[in-house]
């Protein structure tokens, strides 16, 4: 066992103590900085797959800026310190029976993917220039052009709704 195995072990078990905490937290903002320690160690996890460009993203996307916008949610709603009162409701089993459906539908899925391999981990120029900025631009760019311009246009019209539905009370 090298020390990259190691490491790979302790972020993958520190990421699941830290999801767990997301999950059975019964205070909102120690939930939410159980969701901050999570995206950290899932960085880890990037920076020894030799994606750095994705784990600086992982940093300060989701680690920064959308856990800032939690807070602030969670701030402005005042929510207290109770936890979920569990009430088994025909909806609640619903969604339980959905979630077991749809594992159990990926499962199936996963099994028949074929097998694949990596034909170009030998290539010494596409590992050169696996994961840096300038492969994902060419990706985005190129092959997934119109998802991102999709995605970027379905962005514009929610902020255009929020200001219209916000400007009665500004």
């Amino acid at each position: 066992m090298n020390a990259e195995q190691v490491l790979f072990w302790l972020f993958s078990v520190c990421t699941l103590v830290a999801a767990s905490g997301v999950i059975f937290a019964r205070n909102p903002v120690a939930s939410a900085m159980s969701l901050v320690a999570t995206f950290f160690f899932l960085s880890g996890i990037y920076v020894l797959l030799w994606a750095h460009t994705i784990a600086a993203l992982q940093v300060l996307v989701y680690a920064g800026a959308i856990m800032v916008l939690f807070l602030f949610v969670i701030m402005l709603l005042s929510l207290t310190d109770s936890g979920p009162v569990l009430h088994f409701t025909p909806s609640r089993i619903a969604g339980g029976v959905a979630v077991i459906a749809l594992f159990v539908s990926l499962t199936a899925v996963f099994r028949k993917l074929p097998t694949a391999e990596l034909t170009w981990v030998g290539d010494a120029a596409k590992l050169k220039n696996f994961g840096t900025i300038q492969h994902l631009g060419e990706v985005m760019y190129t092959q997934w052009l119109f998802p991102f311009e999709a995605v970027s246009l379905l962005l514009l019209v929610a902020i255009l709704g929020a200001v219209v539905v916000a400007k009665p009370r500004i």
